[in-house]
């Protein structure tokens, strides 16, 4: 324990050893399972400099797979620090280790023969990384140590996912590789998308609850905090500036309460952006209230007025539509049933020749009233298991029938229904396709299904095999499940480090 401080202490340490004349070597990563490779790659790390310092990635910034890290960071930290060969151990405050090289100002920044073509690197951070070390007098030195990898041995002997899903990765291992998954996603950024939808501004506060009111059966609460995320329309909007090359919104905001300050600041810079404005309404706001402790959502309140646009404003967004979609290669349809995708909004996006991608999406606030069969035609549809049951009043029959069902009524070969718990489907041009759930813990739903859609959605247009698809799609919803809020967008960097830890 005396070789694990913090980084504030070891940046003392280590510059009070330098004024001491010694080198300092820095090794930093997950080390998540500790084997001979990570033993042989400290030793020869050791060897480099007078002083080793290993820095590890704290759990929150893990992003190898489902139920990773396998150890927490203490546990790491401890298993690293009785290494003979290690003199200190550190947990590093931010995702990448280009802070920490400027904090301690290591001599030689040592890493694996992983890094020897930068091009590999999934995260694209050596290349930062190195010019990181050299702007503060050190060098990038890297070992020739036998490569070994930590989620080979975890995926085979230390998955918290049932057989089901072991044998079903198996079998998907034997059609694709990593790297071919990887460039199947780097493929899709030669698109340009043109995403129209409902904003949604969702308010998270947190209070603790007090008890029972003295005078009244109400609870009351103590405000806490609260943070504004960008969501709806918004959301996919930035989920997909991670993969297409050009993406343009089109939404709807209300001038009684725009948040447009707030909406810009949330929004990618590179997201190009078209804003109508109506006067009989806010901007649509879901302020949900959660309790402190348990992160439980208590109640809802929103703010909107979800009625149809009047027809010259309606006039005015088709027309603009018919000026700009022949610059776009596919038109997605974000409709939360908020007012905006009215009856002749749909009617002209049907016919208006561009690959068409869909989802109707039914919530609390437009329960009954926002089914996807009001679509007749569509190329691409992503919905849920009970937004595909809602408008055909069918519980429990086959989710095969109700496709089929939908298929002919919005003429649309390619469908896409996520299953929750249960993983997906994926139905083209007469074959299903199914993909288990991988994600192991969940943090927050809401806007998971965005996030497939988003992805998916690209992969479509570029007619992948469709068991990749429902691949990717649900590698997309583990890594959604795992973010508050739609806080930040999936990024591509973390689904290709992700698909690639995860079927090693």
């Amino acid at each position: 324990m005396e070789k694990i401080f913090t980084l504030d202490r070891l940046a003392e340490e280590v510059s009070h050893l330098k004024s001491q004349g010694k080198k300092i070597a820095l090794c930093h990563g997950c080390f998540d399972l500790m084997h001979p490779g990570h033993i042989r790659h400290f030793q020869s790390a050791a060897k480099v400099a007078d002083v080793l310092v290993v820095t590890l990635t704290q759990d929150k910034f893990v992003n190898k797979g489902p139920g990773r890290p396998v150890y927490s960071e203490q546990v790491r930290a401890e298993t690293i620090a009785s290494l003979e060969c290690v003199d200190y151990v550190a947990i590093n405050r931010w995702p990448t280790a280009i802070e920490t090289i400027n904090l301690l100002k290591p001599d030689f920044y040592v890493k694996g023969p992983d890094y020897k073509d930068a091009t590999k690197d999934l995260t694209n951070n050596i290349g930062l990384e190195e010019k990181a070390v050299q702007d503060n007098g050190g060098v990038l030195y890297i070992t020739d140590d036998e490569t070994m990898s930590s989620s080979k041995l975890i995926n085979t002997h230390f998955s918290k996912h049932s057989d089901s899903v072991k044998t079903y990765l198996e079998s998907f291992k034997t059609k694709f590789s990593a790297d071919e998954i990887v460039d199947f996603i780097e493929g899709l950024n030669d698109l340009k998308v043109l995403v129209i939808g409902d904003t949604i501004i969702d308010e998270y506060h947190t209070c603790t609850p007090l008890g029972k009111s003295s005078k009244s059966p109400t609870i009351s609460t103590i405000f806490r905090s609260g943070v504004s995320y960008a969501g709806g329309v918004l959301a996919i909007a930035n989920h997909m500036d991670q993969f297409a090359s050009k993406v343009h919104l089109v939404t709807l905001l209300g001038a009684q309460n725009t948040q447009e300050e707030l909406i810009n600041n949330k929004l990618s810079d590179a997201v190009e952006r078209k804003f109508f404005l109506r006067e009989d309404a806010p901007t649509p706001t879901k302020r949900r209230y959660l309790d402190t402790y348990l992160n439980l959502k208590l109640f809802e309140v929103t703010f909107m007025n979800d009625k149809y646009l009047d027809h010259n404003m309606e006039h005015e967004i088709i027309s603009y539509l018919d000026e700009v979609k022949d610059n776009y290669d596919i038109v997605l349809v974000a409709d939360f049933g908020h007012g905006f995708i009215t009856p002749n909004i749909i009617k002209y996006l049907e016919q208006c020749g561009k690959y068409l991608a869909i989802n109707a999406q039914t919530n609390s606030n437009n329960f009954g009233y926002n089914y996807i069969t009001k679509y007749y035609k569509a190329d691409y549809i992503s919905i849920d298991e009970k937004e595909l049951r809602l408008p055909f009043g069918d519980a429990y029959g086959s989710i095969e029938s109700l496709i089929i069902k939908l298929s002919k009524i919005s003429h649309c070969k390619n469908i896409q229904i996520t299953l929750g718990a249960n993983g997906s489907v994926i139905y083209k041009d007469g074959e299903f396709s199914y993909a288990p759930a991988f994600a192991t813990s969940i943090k927050d739903s809401v806007g998971a299904g965005d996030a497939v859609l988003s992805v998916t959605s690209l992969c479509s247009f570029k007619g992948l095999n469709p068991d990749l698809v429902a691949f990717i799609g649900n590698c997309v919803g583990t890594l959604a499940v795992d973010i508050l809020g739609n806080e930040h967008p999936v990024y591509k960097k973390d689904l290709t480090k992700f698909i690639s830890h995860f079927i090693k």
